[in-house]
């Protein structure tokens, strides 16, 4: 058991886990205000210009429902094409967006690599290296 915990400590603690978990968070919080974005903002402009459709509400019977009187006996099948469209839609968005995220910290990797590296010290003088010798022999002698 111990050693269980142990592993499990070191996978927990590793800099990727902590990382993907930190994007999940992002990820989700991302995710909701893209979509957002989409029902709130871009469908409403869309179903104007499409004459006042509500995509979300969109769809086809396939098969009307069978009754027993007054039972249902099989439900209504119902293709929703809508929500695929509102899918479609969200999934651009923030293809986009990441797309558009990635360009930029693209560009800020670029600039860092163009920096140029710091100039190496500068190399001892022979009389420095001459110098440093001497003591070196002076400190051997005097022992």
């Amino acid at each position: 058991m111990g050693k269980l915990l142990t592993d499990f400590k070191e996978f927990a603690m590793r800099g990727n886990v902590i990382d993907m978990a930190v994007g999940v968070i992002i990820g989700g919080a991302f995710g909701k205000i893209v979509s957002s974005l989409v029902n709130d903002v871009i469908m409403p402009v869309v179903g104007i210009l499409t004459g006042g459709i509500d995509f979300k509400e969109s769809k086809v019977l396939l098969k009307a429902a069978e009754m027993n009187g007054e039972e249902i006996v099989k439900p209504e099948v119902w293709l929703t094409w809508g929500m695929f469209v509102q899918n479609i839609v969200d999934f651009l968005i923030i293809a986009f967006c990441i797309f558009m995220a990635i360009r930029v910290m693209n560009r800020f990797k670029k600039k860092e690599e163009a920096k140029p590296a710091d100039p190496a010290p500068a190399a001892p003088t022979q009389e420095e290296l001459l110098a440093e010798i001497r003591d070196l022999l002076k400190q051997q002698n005097s022992k």
